[in-house]
């Protein structure tokens, strides 16, 4: 049984960085995408990254390109995501997530992934 956990959050202000990590016990961690998703209150869980199996690829969604870097260590099976310019809407609770299907690229949808961490919070004050 796999497990994803995540670590890195905390209470940062605008304009600062974080970086967060998902370590993955079990399972095939080197041959599946990953990805983070983030839900604020009240709001849906959205996409915020992914990265291939291999690390060759990464998709971001539009609110973050450019600030938030997704990279990852298949020795370590370790994913980490580089939070930097750090905006008050950020601010939500970071999930990061195993892709369902081996090989994936960069999948977005939430109901490609089947296996989900207990969340980190990111708090970014104005």
């Amino acid at each position: 049984q796999v497990q994803l956990v995540e670590s890195g959050g905390g209470l940062v202000q605008a304009g600062g960085s974080l970086r967060l990590s998902c370590f993955a016990s079990g399972g095939t961690f080197g041959i599946r995408a990953m990805g983070w998703f983030r839900q604020a209150p009240e709001k849906e869980r959205e996409f915020v990254a992914a990265i291939s199996w291999n690390g060759g690829n990464t998709n971001y969604a539009a609110s973050v390109k450019g600030r938030f870097i997704l990279s990852r260590d298949n020795t370590k099976n370790t994913v980490f995501l580089q939070m930097n310019s750090l905006k008050p809407e950020d601010t939500a609770v970071y999930y990061c997530a195993r892709a369902m299907a081996f090989w994936a690229s960069t999948p977005s949808s939430i109901s490609e992934y089947d296996q989900w961490g207990q969340g980190t919070q990111v708090t970014v004050s104005s």
